[in-house]
Order: C-alpha cells, then structure tokens, then sequence
C-alpha cells in the first residue's frame, strides 16, 4: 500500500466518520422535535431506575456493608 493509497483511505475514513455524527445530530435533532411528548413521559421511570443503579454502583466501593455493626461495637469502650 503506498501513501497516496494511505490518505484516501485516511479521508475516507474521515468522511465516514463526519457523516456518521451528522446522522447522529439529525437523529437527536428529530427526536426531541417530534417526539418530545414520549420523550418527557419516560422520564419518571428513568429516574425510578437510576435509583437501584445507583445504589448498586456508588455501594460497591466500601466493603458491600457486612461488617459495619462489628466495627461499631469494637470502638465502643
């Protein structure tokens, strides 16, 4: 493969890359015009699901909560 077969390919590519975002700017776009109303309704349940989401991710850091009450009574005097 040589260069001049290299940058076509490179601008190809390029442009691929372009008329995928402009799709995907389209989309949007015509997704919150149109479909605004199904849109806003799903909205509650979203929120109802980023609360176990939430719980599960942001819980999983410090130990999963078994063993905290055996702390507790061990700093006691």
């Amino acid at each position: 493969m040589n260069v001049s077969d290299r940058n076509q390919a490179a601008r190809h590519e390029r442009a691929s890359r372009w008329a995928w975002w402009f799709f995907a700017a389209v989309a949007l776009f015509y997704l919150l015009t149109e479909h605004r109303a199904h849109l806003f309704g799903v909205l509650p349940w979203l929120l109802l699901l980023a609360c176990p989401l939430m719980h599960f991710f942001m819980h999983g850091r410090h130990g999963r909560h078994h063993g905290h009450a055996a702390d507790d009574r061990e700093k006691q005097p």
